[in-house]
């Protein structure tokens, strides 16, 4: 089973990073790490399709079995990081594949509208968005270590489980087929 989490922060250091690096660890996940600056401004031309790290980008989509996406929440959205990535890619690599929207918090807004966003924009590339969704607040995060807390380290291990729910049932769906 291959699992994808795609850190859609575009900062370096940060509670998003924090919880996209616990999953990566805890999940044997590949991660895509937006802060790495890598992904260039989408512009839609031709030419961006043979830069390494689009490639790279694709190509973890389109292998994974199952996929988070994680976000800060910025004036009620997701990063434009996230967005600009999620542009470059679409059906081909997205289509029924499960994802996982985990938000991040930290202006007391609650992060519900970056997760609406994703889900919007998740479900314009043919991702199945399975229905559990997770905010992570401030209080979740222990900064002095880089750590989540054991009680937001429950809350995700919560989302991980249904997300490999939905992964084991589209494994047996693809095989059938």
């Amino acid at each position: 089973m291959k699992l994808l989490i795609i850190n859609g922060s575009p900062r370096k250091t940060g509670r998003t990073g924090i919880v996209s690096r616990f999953i990566e660890e805890t999940y044997n996940a590949e991660m895509i790490d937006l802060s790495d600056g890598s992904i260039p401004l989408y512009n839609g031309e031709a030419e961006q399709s043979i830069i390494p790290a689009v490639i790279n980008l694709k190509r973890a989509v389109k292998e994974a079995d199952g996929i988070v996406l994680t976000s800060p929440e910025y004036h009620n959205g997701m990063s434009g990081a996230l967005k600009n990535a999620l542009d470059f890619l679409g059906s081909e690599q997205f289509s029924h594949k499960p994802v996982a929207l985990l938000a991040v918090a930290g202006g007391g807004k609650g992060g519900i509208n970056a997760l609406n966003n994703m889900r919007i924009v998740a479900r314009g590339v043919y991702a199945n968005v399975i229905p559990k969704q997770l905010v992570l607040d401030p209080p979740y995060f222990n900064r002095e270590k880089d750590t989540i807390t054991d009680e937001g380290s429950k809350l995700v291990h919560g989302l991980m489980n249904e997300l490999l729910l939905y992964v084991k049932m589209y494994q047996t769906i693809n095989q059938h087929t």
